[in-house]
């Protein structure tokens, strides 16, 4: 065991804490029910990964178009240069977390191909067809060896700029080679050619050579490293290429060597790149052998032509990306995020000099591509990336560079915990997130995000809120009408500071039903009494209509040309503004009071189409306009619609019902009918339906307002994260730009709105790394465990953050080389029954300990808002995992042991004990404890019961006896897993994640009569994700509502993982999952994985030890998929199954809705 495993699982993000969320005592769960538990289960991502791994710029998509692919672990997406940015083009799922990515163009070819290799060996070439829109694969095979042991630094891999092979290192000492030709096909075969050099730690082909020549980097005991060349040769063409040593190599170079960087002609040569100096080698056989010496390139370089070398302040370089073709100046990154350019000046076809300017700090970098024009994509694993453009003066921070754009990144997750800070029914996460310099916590919530930008509390009671467009700059907004139950008010936003504002041809002296801008830059403004036509230049009355004595409006809806009302009994009018008057076309009757009406104000300057609900029959009616004839109608059976919206989004024509149950109802109208009828709970009050974003999407006001969009033809919805909305509008006027004005019972707010997505992400920057977090819900603070980012001396801190401002109101200092390893939330007993306490376990490190020897549990109060210190416990170890346990007490894992505290009064003298309890009248004291395996990392209890995950050795139940007052294991696992996260499923059914991206299910056998099988955990269900899991929490990211009883999920656990990814897992029912096991089925039929990768090998569970076919999960992502899927392909997947395809896609947008 390495002596750093105590660092590691303390500070770095693939590790993670306990659970903290199972406080309360429960019954045993040992006795009851064995069967199977929930071992049928649903994996599906709510956040795809945002780390990044690779880019490339290529001409991947046509000759002409110039993209920017990024690969994030399991997924790439596809962008295209335009003059304003970036604009996607495709978000493409890969069957393989991508382990190594490449860019070439085959000889004769216009377009670039893509190499991919995954980590589970599959390797592919892939190009784009311009014509059918789609990835083609021209090349895969599988080039995983049966021996070898993989690179411990990740996969290596070079293309020779020739384009005669590739050469991939994939295991230690094998140089795996590849001919290219120009079609690549299956008849191509890889084969592998024997390395001397085992740790090798980059590998590059030489530009301008005869034949190809791989320039390899590598390491031998004693930290020395040494460049060496070969020559990859063959006697004839029908022959395997050979290896053979190169014309040079260089010896003892820099022991902080990181990267080779081939530079392209006229110069060619390779630069070395080591972390005190910068060496331009040119590729050619020196004259005489440099000097012997921990720096002998840069010593031989003054006096020797083949050499010419940089110092530079020490840094470790971690990434490159050439800005000109012809490597002349290229752009490098360090580990701490800050930017270089590398300047190569040549005279003539030689280097005459080299220069290495600092552009300012952006981000630590995995990947950098040069744009175009100076922007610059900038790659991170660690905090967001981004998108910068080089500038060539300083700016006001002292940086040769500005930020055009954020690619949002939440990785590395070390820790995360699930709470409902908006009260509103659903979970959000506050996660640990990021490393080095860029370090904060993210909220992430479901939904659509409003960021406030001004309140009006006074404004209460709203009835009705419409904005008005400004006649001499219709661009933007002057006016906001506001309506009260008796009253009209009008807010002017021409000045910085908004007043009200008279319009003399308005009756402010009644409530409004509609106001509005219409044709010519005219007003109108709908009351029960009547309509008034109002001049937008001198504001006086141009026309009227009244609807008669002794009738009222009830109902209306209007564009800029039309008008559709209803007097009550079922008297609808339809009218036109012409020539500055309203005029009455036409009207009818209908068969029942209507209860709400649309004229078409979606995005239509003049509409064909009226909508019509009812009461009596409890229907919708879509009418021809303007003669009001019927053109079809439909019933919506169980209440009453109390808003209707006719709206055209991606060429589909809908009708849209808002119920009063808080429901929407939804009708595609094709050929004159309503067809595909389907229903979506989205709150529990009536829907107002309202035109939003130009009308490309539907903002839904209600107690749990909803964002309704379509995304490939299909309806999406996104929550709105502001409670309980009555009214809305646009707004965007020169003081509040692009802005959204919202009636809540606190009054009228005015904010902007995120970016259409799934999920919305707030960043709360922090000063140190942070690695644990805990919820304390009664005193509505966080307790985060922080490190600084400093290699030499790190500092851990206890920070105690306030969750609504998410300011630090507290910070305590831990000892020197102690590092905070575990936090929980608990409460403990006292003598009024219980109190709320933090509890922190921490260890102290020592690079001389084989494991840490020492470590602490330390108690904090923070009942007013410091963190006071009540109680510390020493111990013999590093407190890796805390959880609250049986009784009261605290249960934790100290190395190897598992340890039970109990907070009571201590029975020892303070001499001796190793308890302290600092003026306090308890302290923890031993209760009992046993030995685990290797090294007990991870622990969660329910009740009288722990889980404990070992490093190497998996999990084991352990069981608490509380008439003998000790531990005892119950059951284990016996196959040899290195578990990263585990969590309880129920009480007999237990979920892991383990180091090699693969989840796993647990159970026991609680029921056998057998001991051997009572003391053996079974697996019941195992899935490849791709991803490395750091923690799970049980929670759900949506709002349960009235209906949970017809969800198709019994519970839901979340999952953080080290590359950004936010994934669930959902326990179903044995019929839930075998129905959608065989739409999974199906789907595998129809769908085909980029790179000629089947489903089926994607998802095996696999590690360095097996690999088997997956089962008992469902993979949520492919069954969403059906949802993109033609009508006609849909038609092709559910043949056989029973059941139609509308069926289908209701139960797959059930899901859907119940998981995320």
């Amino acid at each position: 065991m390495a002596s750093s495993t105590a660092t590691s699982t303390a500070t770095t993000s693939t590790s993670t804490s306990t659970s903290a969320a199972s406080t309360s005592t429960t019954t045993s769960a040992r006795g009851g029910g064995g069967g199977v538990g929930r071992c049928w289960n649903y994996v599906v991502t709510a956040h795809k990964p945002t780390a990044v791994h690779f880019s490339s710029m290529a001409n991947f998509t046509s000759p002409t178009d110039v993209n920017l692919i990024i690969v994030r672990s399991t997924r790439m997406e596809i962008f295209k240069v335009v003059e304003d940015g970036l604009a996607p083009l495709a978000d493409v799922t890969l069957y393989g977390r991508v382990g190594l990515f490449k860019v070439f163009r085959p000889t004769g070819s216009k377009q670039d191909h893509l190499m991919i290799c995954t980590e589970q060996y599959h390797l592919c070439v892939l190009s784009y067809n311009s014509i059918k829109r789609e990835i083609q694969t021209e090349w895969t095979c599988n080039v995983r060896d049966r021996v070898g042991i993989p690179c411990q630094g990740g996969m290596l891999g070079a293309i020779d700029p020739n384009l005669r092979v590739a050469a991939l290192l994939l295991y230690n000492g094998i140089l795996k080679v590849i001919p290219m030709t120009r079609n690549m096909s299956s008849s191509i075969s890889a084969y592998n050619l024997r390395l001397e050099e085992v740790n090798i730690i980059d590998i590059q082909f030489q530009y301008n050579t005869r034949v190809p020549t791989l320039v390899v980097l590598y390491q031998v005991p004693g930290d020395v490293r040494h460049v060496k060349t070969y020559e990859l040769t063959a006697h004839d063409q029908n022959s395997d290429l050979e290896i053979v040593p190169g014309p040079w190599d260089l010896r003892n170079v820099e022991s902080g060597t990181t990267m080779l960087i081939p530079v392209p002609s006229p110069l060619g040569g390779i630069i070395i790149v080591s972390e005190q100096t910068i060496t331009y080698h040119n590729g050619q056989k020196p004259t005489s052998t440099p000097a012997t010496g921990a720096s002998s390139a840069a010593s031989a370089a003054a006096d020797h032509a083949s050499y010419k070398a940089l110092s530079m302040k020490p840094t470790t370089m971690v990434v490159y990306g050439k800005i000109d073709e012809d490597g002349k100046r290229i752009l490098l990154g360090d580990e701490q995020g800050l930017l270089y350019v590398l300047t190569l000046e040549r005279a003539r076809s030689k280097l005459a000099d080299i220069r290495l300017d600092t552009i300012g700090m952006v981000c630590a970098a995995s990947t950098i591509s040069y744009v175009d024009n100076g922007v610059v994509f900038v790659g991170s694993r660690f905090s967001d990336s981004k998108l910068i453009r080089l500038l060539s003066e300083k700016n006001a921070s002292g940086d040769n560079f500005e930020v055009l754009d954020r690619f949002v990144n939440i990785g590395p997750t070390p820790d995360f915990v699930v709470v409902d800070l908006a009260k509103q029914g659903e979970g959000q996460l506050v996660t640990c997130s990021g490393a080095y310099r860029d370090c904060s916590l993210r909220v992430i919530s479901n939904g659509v995000g409003v960021s406030e930008r001004a309140s009006f509390e006074n404004l209460t009671g709203l009835r009705g809120l419409w904005s008005l467009r400004s006649s001499t700059e219709p661009q933007f907004d002057e006016f906001v009408v506001v309506s009260f139950v008796s009253a009209t008010r009008i807010l002017s936003f021409r000045e910085e500071e908004i007043s009200e504002f008279e319009i003399p041809g308005f009756d402010c002296s009644v409530q409004s039903m509609y106001c509005g801008n219409v044709v010519h830059g005219n007003f109108i403004q709908v009351t029960s009494g009547g309509i008034r036509l109002v001049s937008g230049t001198n504001y006086t009355l141009l026309s009227q209509w009244e609807p008669g004595k002794g009738t009222q409006i009830k109902v209306v809806s209007c564009n800029s040309q039309q008008v559709l009302l209803s007097t009550g009994d079922g008297n609808l009018f339809y009218l036109e503004i012409q020539a500055n008057k309203i005029v009455q076309v036409s009207k009818t009757k209908m068969a029942n009071e209507v209860s709400c009406v649309d004229v078409g104000v979606f995005g239509e300057a003049f509409s064909s189409i009226g909508v019509v609900g009812l009461w009596g029959d409890l229907s919708v009616h879509v009418l021809k306009i303007p003669s009001l004839d019927l053109v079809c109608m439909a019933t919506l059976e169980e209440t009453i619609a109390r808003s209707v919206m006719y709206a055209s989004m991606e060429g589909v024509s809908y009708v849209l019902c808002g119920m009063g149950d808080g429901t929407l109802c939804s009708f595609v109208l094709d050929t004159g009918q309503l067809k595909e009828k389907k229903k979506v709970r989205l709150a529990s009050t009536p829907l107002s339906l309202n035109v939003y974003q130009h009308g490309t999407s539907v903002f839904v006001a209600a107690d749990r307002p909803t964002l309704v969009y379509t995304s490939n033809g299909k309806l999406r919805f996104s929550n709105v994260n502001i409670k309980e909305v009555t009214h809305m509008c646009t707004l965007n006027t020169r003081l509040l730009p692009n802005s959204i004005a919202l009636a809540t019972e606190a009054g009228l707010k005015v904010g902007s709105v995120d970016d259409m997505q799934k999920l919305h992400i707030r960043t709360i920057p922090l000063e140190e790394m942070p690695r644990r977090i805990a919820y304390q819900e009664e005193t509505k603070n966080f307790c985060v465990l922080t490190i600084t980012n400093d290699d030499v001396d790190p500092v851990s801190y206890v920070r105690l953050i306030n969750s609504e401002t998410f300011d630090t109101i507290h910070k305590f200092e831990l000892d020197a080389k102690e590092a905070g390893c575990s936090i929980l939330s608990t409460k403990l007993p006292d003598e009024s029954g219980s109190k709320p306490y933090f509890v922190v376990g921490t260890a102290y490190v020592d690079p001389d300990e084989v494991e840490p020897t020492k470590g602490r549990v330390l108690v904090f109060d923070c009942s007013h808002h410091t963190l006071e210190l009540v109680c510390e416990r020493q111990v013999k170890g590093a407190v890796y995992s805390l959880d609250s346990f049986v009784g009261g007490r605290i249960i934790a894992s100290v190395n190897d042991k598992v340890k039970v505290l109990e907070w009571q009064t201590p029975q020892v003298s303070s001499s001796t004990s190793t308890s302290s309890s600092y003026h306090h009248s308890k302290a923890l004291v031993n209760h009992c404890s046993c030995h685990t395996n290797v090294l007990a990392l991870w622990l969660v209890s329910r009740g009288d019961i722990a889980i404990v995950g070992d490093l190497m050795k998996s999990m084991m139940v352990i069981g608490y006896k509380e008439v003998e007052q000790q531990l005892v294991e119950l059951a284990r696992d016996f196959n040899p897993n290195w578990l990263t996260a585990i969590e309880f499923l129920d009480e007999d059914t237990y979920l892991a994640a383990e180091n090699s991206c693969n989840l796993f299910t647990l159970k026991t056998n609680s029921d056998s009569t057998s001991d051997d099988e009572r003391q053996r955990l079974d697996v019941c269900g195992q899935f490849y994700l791709g991803e490395y899991v750091n923690k799970f929490r049980h929670g759900s990211l949506v709002m349960k509502l009235m209906d949970t009883n017809e969800s198709p999920v019994l519970s839901t656990v979340l999952f953080c993982t080290v590359g950004g990814m936010v994934g669930v897992v959902a326990s179903l029912s044995k019929e839930t999952f075998d129905f959608f096991l065989t739409l999974q089925n199906k789907l595998t039929s129809v769908i085909s994985g980029v790179g000629g990768i089947l489903h089926s090998q994607w998802r095996s569970f696999s590690n360095e030890r097996r690999t088997e076919e997956a089962y008992g999960f469902i993979d949520g992502d492919l069954i969403e998929s059906f949802l993109d899927l033609s009508k006609e392909k849909m038609a092709l997947v559910v043949q056989g199954m029973g059941v139609s395809v509308e069926e289908v896609c209701r139960r797959v947008e059930q899901i859907q809705r119940a998981t995320h």
